[in-house]
């Protein structure tokens, strides 16, 4: 006995209604946190990812170490629903010690040396040669940096390296939570050294350069899937396609060194 016509519809829906459910379990709110070295590459890709994958980003920025409530180990720490965290390397090594990430997922992305800038119209102190960056410092009125890798290297190494320490105390000041280039162009420190592609989307500065290769340090940023993520999958495919070699134009453009992944 055929099925009486109002009978197939109601079939014709509740398959309709499966598939449709079927279709938003592979759609994911992917949770990631990425640290400023990154941030802009990782903007200027993620609605690409999202309208490949069908996945949508949920994204939210902090420095890789530091005591500030948005810091990534405290993130992780107060047990925040994160899938993937973009940071510094080193420091991603030591949370993945920790147990805070899962083993074998990270993926270096790109390598980000240090440069230098002054507000916009200043005079650009010439910083080519060590002895030229010496005297950049010594002559600024304030000079501001990081509390993340690159402001740690400066605050105990680099002014030791330059033999300016203690001609610094009381004018070189590490900045919490603040991109460093925010703080030159509101004029409270005349001269800041920071993650160059921390420093190019900054309005209202010039960058000088980078740090002379003798004292310069480069920082490796890196992802990884965070152990316990909602959407693990969904995370590992977003490091994929940020190592993609497709994608290192846009990463170079923002001042990084790309790295990619092999194919």
């Amino acid at each position: 006995m055929r099925p009486l016509q109002p009978q197939r519809k109601l079939l014709a829906a509740l398959a309709a209604v499966a598939l449709a459910a079927s279709g938003a379990a592979h759609a994911a709110d992917v949770h990631v946190v990425s640290s400023g070295g990154f941030a802009q590459a990782y903007k200027n890709l993620a609605g690409q990812f999202e309208r490949t994958s069908g996945d949508r980003l949920v994204s939210a920025w902090g420095p890789s170490m530091g005591a500030t409530k948005n810091a990534i180990p405290a993130r992780l720490a107060r047990g925040e629903p994160i899938d993937v965290v973009i940071m510094v390397g080193g420091a991603l090594d030591k949370l993945m010690a920790e147990g805070r990430l899962e083993p074998g997922s990270k993926v270096v992305l790109a390598n980000a040396p240090i440069a230098c800038a002054v507000r916009h119209g200043a005079a650009k102190p010439d910083i080519g040669t060590v002895d030229g960056l010496r005297q950049a410092f010594l002559h600024a009125r304030h000079v501001a940096y990081s509390d993340s890798a690159s402001g740690e290297y400066i605050k105990h190494q680099l002014l030791d390296k330059l033999g300016i320490e203690r001609q610094m105390e009381g004018k070189a000041a590490q900045i919490p939570a603040t991109p460093v280039g925010e703080i030159v162009a509101h004029g409270d420190a005349d001269f800041g050294c920071q993650q160059q592609s921390e420093l190019k989307p900054v309005q209202g500065i010039d960058i000088v350069g980078l740090l002379p290769q003798e004292v310069q340090l480069t920082t490796q940023f890196a992802g990884a899937v965070v152990r316990g993520a909602p959407h693990p999958d969904a995370a590992r495919a977003l490091l994929r396609f940020l190592s993609a070699p497709a994608n290192a134009p846009a990463i170079e453009a923002t001042g990084l060194q790309p790295v990619t992944a092999a194919r």
